[in-house]
């Protein structure tokens, strides 16, 4: 990983730091259930792999290095399911701002928090803009991997956006596609055994409520992975490398934000 910031020595952290555009993104993921069929390293293993992809695509000449993958997360949705780990979200932000603290005091201009875990999406979003708050020299971005590039939803039925939160058909592709010697047999879908929410409300989306995996699937399941393929899953990948390299390739050729 030639963009590794951790593998710099302390004079060429200094020299990255004081490159104009100086970028540094961080993967998050979380270790948690994903079904009988998807390792707990699923968003942790997304996060990481698609980052290394985007980076090694990126021009050799941009400001840009990767952190270290955090690879616990915030997860309390699915506690109950053995092999989740979840950490307080008091602890997770203080760490974004402790860690970011230091990357702007080092002389960095950007932070982009390049997180594959839909369960702190909100999270770092507050998280970020603490760190913004104290640290006004740093931009910070908190990014989730699925949301930012164009062309994914065309890819997945409707049925999988809508109701494919967790270890369905998107998930488990992009897995055969990316790591298929860590896919077990697919499960049958177990539907929703907590109903549907009432008129106008939905689990994810513009009214949305907080679930609990237990409340929704016996199997930690929510979706339909029995389609998964690894055909569709190279698709999903590709879309979302050349999205993001799109991206963030816009952010290191601009001068945004402006200092002063």
């Amino acid at each position: 990983m030639p963009r590794c910031l951790s593998h710099l020595t302390s004079p060429e952290l200094a020299d990255a730091a004081g490159r104009p555009g100086s970028t540094v993104v961080w993967p998050w993921g979380a270790c948690e259930q994903h079904g009988p069929h998807l390792p707990l390293a699923t968003d942790a293993l997304f996060a990481d792999q698609l980052l290394d992809q985007v980076l090694d695509r990126l021009p050799s000449d941009r400001p840009i290095w990767r952190m270290p993958l955090q690879p616990f997360g915030c997860s309390p949705e699915h506690q109950g399911f053995a092999g989740t780990i979840t950490l307080p979200a008091t602890l997770l932000i203080d760490q974004v701002v402790t860690v970011g603290r230091q990357l702007a005091a080092a002389g960095f201009q950007r932070l982009v928090l390049f997180n594959a875990h839909g369960g702190q999406i909100g999270l770092l979003q507050v998280a970020a803009r603490e760190l913004r708050a104290e640290v006004p020299s740093l931009a910070v971005l908190p990014c989730f991997v699925w949301s930012g590039p164009m062309g994914i939803a065309e890819l997945i039925p409707e049925t999988e956006r809508s109701g494919g939160l967790h270890a369905g058909l998107a998930e488990t592709s992009l897995m055969l596609h990316l790591r298929p010697d860590l896919v077990g047999p697919l499960p049958p879908a177990d539907g929703h055994r907590g109903g549907t929410p009432p008129a106008g409300w939905s689990l994810e989306g513009a009214v949305p409520t907080a679930w609990m995996t237990r409340e929704l699937s016996a199997s930690g399941v929510i979706g339909d992975p029995r389609q998964a393929n690894a055909a569709l899953g190279s698709q999903l990948a590709a879309a979302l490398v050349n999205g993001w390299c799109a991206l963030l390739d816009a952010l290191l050729t601009s001068d945004w934000p402006q200092s002063g």
